[in-house]
């Protein structure tokens, strides 16, 4: 499986963004998808995720202005970002796990193990 993840940039506080991660191969809607993040200087942390069935789960961090969704018509998730915070700047990461239960939402770094390169994300104040 290969990710490619894009729609990073530059924006302003408060700003919105949507990032995309395409993936290759024909089982998109047999995976779990999460998206993670990784500011300088500090760990890879969880952003949201999103499962087989569409359940979705967030990191208290951006719990209200993130959406993360899927179109497995087009092999595609999607992370929507609102009202966008300095501190959200990041290289963000998709992944997916093709060993996922339907209904099940994986948050955890250890349950993914396919990774696409980062986007970067810069927030100015």
């Amino acid at each position: 499986v290969q990710l490619q993840a894009s729609g990073g940039g530059l924006v302003q506080a408060g700003g919105s963004l949507r990032l995309s991660c395409a993936a290759s191969g024909r089982s998109f809607s047999r995976y779990g998808l999460g998206w993670f993040r990784q500011a300088p200087g500090k760990e890879r942390e969880f952003v949201g995720a999103i499962s087989r069935a569409s359940a979705a789960e967030y990191a208290d961090s951006v719990k209200g202005r993130v959406t993360v969704s899927r179109d497995n018509a087009k092999n595609a998730a999607y992370l929507q970002m609102n009202n966008l915070k300095v501190e959200d700047t990041a290289a963000y990461y998709c992944a997916v796990t093709d060993r996922a239960i339907l209904s099940h939402v994986y948050v955890r770094e250890a349950d993914y193990y396919y990774w696409g390169r980062g986007t970067q994300v810069t927030v100015s104040s």
